[in-house]
C-alpha cells in the first residue's frame, strides 16, 4: 500500500478502494483492528495484525530498555555491524564492578573476540578499507547515503577482486570519488586528494579502472551542483544562487558548458550574479572556495559575458 499519511493516530491508505461507495480514503484503525472506509464507514477487513511493538515508551531511555532488537544492518562496517562487541567498561550484565581477580581473563576474552573478528586477509583488507572511507568522508563532511554507497561500491569490487595488487587508499579515494558523483553531492578530485594525501591523477586513474570494470553509468557533473555549497560557503543570500542558476541555464542554451571544467563555469557564473546583484565578491574569496585559479575565472567570465552579452559593472 502506497501513500501514507498519519491522522489521529490512525494510518489513512490511498491506494485500497471501498467495495461499497468506491472511495480511495481507507483508514487502518489499530485500536479496533479494522480498516474502515473514511467515507461511508463501511469495515473493509477487521482482525488487523499490529506489526509494531507490544510496548510504550515516553523516552529514548526508556524505548533502549525495552527494545529487544539490535542496531540496523550497517555497511559501513566489515562485519555490517552484526557482531557483538565487549565493552571496556569492566563491568558485568547489572553493572557491577568486576573484580580484579577476573579482570585478566575479561581481558583476553577482548583480545580473542577482536581477532575473531577478522579472521582472513579479505576481511582485514575490507576493515581497513571502510576504515579509510569513513576518515575521508568526515573530512570532507559527506552526508550518510555517500558513505553508505561508497561501502557498497568497495564490497563490490573486493568480491570481484579487481583491484588487487593497486594501492588500497588511491582505490578508497576513487571509490568515494565516485560515491559522490552518484549522490549527485559533487566533490572534486582536488578536494579528495588533498584530503587523502594523494595526487589528483591517481585518483582519476583508479577511478576510470573502477568505472570501466564495474560498468558505472555516471552522468557528468553539472555545474548547477556546485552552487548550494558555494554559496553557502561564501554566505550569499537566495537572490545571488537564483541568478546563478538563471546564468547557468543561458550557458547551457548557448552550448557553453561542453568542454569546460563545471567548477569553473560554476565560479565564473556565480562571479557574474554577484556583480550584477551588487554583491562584492572578490575573484581570490571564489578561487578558494571552487578550488581553481583567478586566472581560469577571468577567462569563463569573460567568455560568458562575451556570449551571453552580459552588461556588468566590474
Amino acid at each position: 500500500m502506497n501513500n501514507k499519511k498519519i491522522k489521529n493516530k490512525q494510518l489513512i491508505y490511498e491506494a485500497d478502494k471501498c467495495p461499497e461507495c468506491g472511495a480511495s480514503h481507507l483508514i487502518r484503525d489499530y485500536s479496533r483492528a479494522e480498516l474502515v472506509c473514511n467515507k461511508c464507514g463501511f469495515v473493509v477487513e477487521e482482525d488487523l495484525i499490529d506489526h509494531g511493538p507490544e510496548w510504550r515508551a515516553f523516552d529514548s531511555d526508556e524505548r533502549d530498555k525495552k527494545t529487544r532488537v539490535g542496531a540496523p544492518v550497517n555497511y559501513t562496517i566489515h562485519d555490517k555491524g552484526l557482531s557483538t562487541v565487549i565493552g571496556w567498561q569492566n563491568r558485568d550484565y547489572y553493572g557491577r564492578y568486576i573484580p580484579p581477580r577476573n579482570r585478566a581473563q575479561l581481558f583476553r576474552l577482548r583480545k580473542w573476540q577482536k581477532r575473531i573478528r577478522i579472521s582472513d586477509g579479505t576481511e582485514r583488507n575490507l576493515a581497513s578499507a571502510l576504515t579509510m572511507l569513513d576518515k575521508l568522508s568526515s573530512g570532507l563532511n559527506l552526508p550518510r547515503i555517500v558513505r553508505e554507497t561508497a561501502a557498497m561500491l568497495y564490497r563490490k569490487i573486493a568480491s570481484l577482486k579487481i583491484c588487487r595488487g593497486r594501492n588500497m587508499e588511491c582505490v578508497a579515494a576513487a571509490v568515494l570519488y565516485a560515491a559522490c558523483r552518484q549522490c549527485n553531492v559533487p566533490r572534486t578530485l582536488r578536494e579528495i586528494g588533498e584530503i587523502a594525501n594523494i595526487p589528483k591523477k591517481e585518483i582519476g586513474r583508479n577511478y576510470r579502472y573502477i568505472s570501466r570494470k564495474i560498468q558505472l553509468r555516471i552522468l557528468p557533473t553539472s555545474p548547477r551542483d556546485y552552487i548550494p555549497r558555494f554559496c553557502s560557503q561564501l554566505k550569499l543570500d537566495n537572490n545571488v544562487r537564483v541568478k546563478t542558476l538563471e546564468i547557468i541555464n543561458s550557458a547551457y542554451g548557448e552550448e557553453l558548458i561542453s568542454g569546460r571544467g563545471p567548477s569553473s563555469i560554476a565560479a565564473a557564473c556565480l562571479y557574474i550574479a554577484t556583480l550584477l546583484c551588487d554583491v562584492r565578491i572578490t575573484q581570490r574569496e571564489i578561487s578558494i572556495v571552487a578550488g581553481v585559479t583567478e586566472v581560469t575565472i577571468r577567462n569563463r567570465y569573460k567568455e560568458l559575458v562575451r556570449k551571453l552579452d552580459i552588461e556588468v559593472s566590474a
